[in-house]
C-alpha cells in the first residue's frame, strides 16, 4: 500500500453547503468510462473518499463509470496516467510535485485529500521516548523510496542526528513482517502512515508515536490529473473530486456507516479473527486515521470548500522538498493546479446538509 512513495528521480515516464445545483441528468446518456489508479494495493476501509462514490451512486449520479485500480505506489499511479490508462491517481503530493520538477510532466491537482499523517511507531513502554533516543536504532518502513523517509531525515537532523550514520532503515512492506520484526525487535520503530499504524496497533501491538510537529502542516493525499484530460473533459474532472468531495462529507458525518457499507461492497477486505465487535472496533480505528487525515487536510486548506487545493499549502511543500534536496528546482504550485473556472465552487455545488441527512439515516 505504499501510498507515499516518492522516488520519480533517474525513471523516464516518457513513454509512458453552497448551491444544490444538480448535475446535467446522467440518464440522458450513456455512462462514460473513467479510471482512476489508487496508490495502494488494498482498498480497505481507509479509502472511504474513493469507494463511497461508487455504493453511493454518486459518480452514476455525475455520468461516469468509475473503476478503481490499485497499483501499488504513487510513481505507478502517475505512470498509468502518463501511459493513458488512467485518468486519475490518487497519489501523493510529494510525487506530483516531482512529476512537474524533475521529469517535466504536466500533472495537476485536482483535490486536496489529505495531510502528511506519518510517525515514528515505537514500543509504548519501551526507552524510546523522543527522537534523539532513536539513535542506534533501526527502523522498519514500507520501502526505500517511501515517501514519509524525508520527513524523517528531516524530524533526525533538527534533533542533532545524522539521517545517514545514526540510524538503519529496512524495508517491510506491509502486514504481518513489521508487526513480528517489532516482536522480534529486529526494527525498534516503524515508519508509516497513520492506516498503516492503526493496523499494527489492530493486531495488538502497544505503540507510542514520535512526530514531527510540523508535518500535518504539509499536503499529501491528494488526486492528480493529466492538463490533457483536464483540456479535453473539464466538466468530467469536476464530477469526479464533486463525487469525493460529497463522500468526504458522507464518510465524516457517520464513520461506522461508512464502514458498513464498505464491508457490504467490499466483503473480500473484512478483517477476520476476532469477534464481530473487535473486528468493527480494528476497522474504525483504521478509518479514522483516514478521516482524521481528511479534516485536518480540509482546515490546512481554508476549511471552507471540500477538496480545496490551496497553492501556499502546495508551495510550503515545494520549499521542504527543494530544502531536503528532493528536488532541484521550485515550482510554482499556481501552475500545478487544475485551472477550471470557479472549480472548487463547482466541486461543491451540492447539498452539504443532505448528505449528512443522508449518512445519519445510513442511505444514499
Amino acid at each position: 500500500m505504499d501510498r507515499r512513495s516518492l522516488c520519480l528521480s533517474g525513471l523516464s515516464l516518457a513513454g509512458l453547503s453552497l448551491a444544490t445545483a444538480r448535475p446535467a441528468p446522467a440518464m440522458n446518456r450513456p455512462l462514460q468510462k473513467v479510471r482512476i489508479a489508487v496508490s495502494t494495493t488494498v482498498l480497505n476501509v481507509g479509502y472511504p473518499m474513493l469507494t463511497l462514490p461508487l455504493t453511493l451512486g454518486y459518480w452514476r449520479e455525475e455520468g461516469y463509470d468509475v473503476e478503481l485500480m490499485p497499483v501499488g505506489a504513487s510513481l505507478q499511479s502517475i505512470q498509468q496516467m502518463v501511459g493513458g490508462n488512467a485518468e486519475f491517481g490518487e497519489v501523493n503530493a510529494s510525487v506530483i510535485v516531482q512529476a512537474n520538477s524533475k521529469n517535466d510532466l504536466p500533472v495537476r491537482i485536482a483535490m486536496g485529500n489529505g495531510v502528511i499523517d506519518w510517525s515514528v511507531a515505537v514500543n509504548a513502554d519501551g526507552p524510546i521516548q523522543s527522537a534523539k533516543d532513536l539513535k542506534g536504532k533501526t527502523i522498519g518502513v514500507f520501502s526505500l523510496a517511501t515517501g514519509g523517509i524525508a520527513y524523517f531525515n528531516s524530524f533526525l537532523r533538527s534533533n542533532g542526528l545524522d539521517p545517514a550514520k545514526d540510524v538503519e532503515m529496512i524495508p517491510l512492506g506491509l502486514g504481518a513482517p513489521p508487526i513480528e520484526a517489532m516482536r522480534s525487535g529486529r526494527v525498534q520503530g516503524l515508519l508509516y502512515w497513520a492506516a498503516a499504524v492503526a493496523s499494527f496497533e489492530n493486531a495488538g501491538l502497544k505503540l507510542r508515536k514520535l512526530i514531527g510537529e510540523d508535518w500535518r502542516g504539509y499536503p499529501d493525499y491528494t488526486l492528480a490529473v493529466m492538463q490533457s484530460t483536464v483540456d479535453r473533459n473539464p466538466d468530467m474532472v469536476t464530477g469526479i473530486a464533486r463525487g469525493m468531495a460529497k463522500a468526504t462529507v458522507y464518510a465524516l458525518a457517520n464513520p461506522d456507516c461508512a464502514r458498513q457499507l464498505h464491508w457490504d461492497r467490499y466483503p473480500a477486505t473484512k478483517p477476520t479473527g476476532a469477534d464481530p465487535a473487535t473486528l468493527v472496533r480494528w476497522d474504525l480505528n483504521t478509518q479514522q486515521a483516514q478521516l482524521d487525515s481528511m479534516k485536518d487536510a480540509f482546515t490546512l486548506n481554508g476549511g471552507k470548500l471540500w477538496g480545496n487545493a490551496d497553492p501556499a499549502v502546495y508551495d510550503r511543500l515545494v520549499r521542504f522538498m527543494v530544502e531536503n534536496k528532493q528536488i532541484d528546482k521550485p515550482v510554482s504550485a499556481g501552475s500545478l493546479m487544475v485551472r477550471i473556472p470557479d472549480y472548487f465552487e463547482k466541486i461543491n455545488r451540492f447539498d452539504v446538509a443532505a448528505v449528512q441527512a443522508a449518512a445519519a439515516a445510513c442511505k444514499s
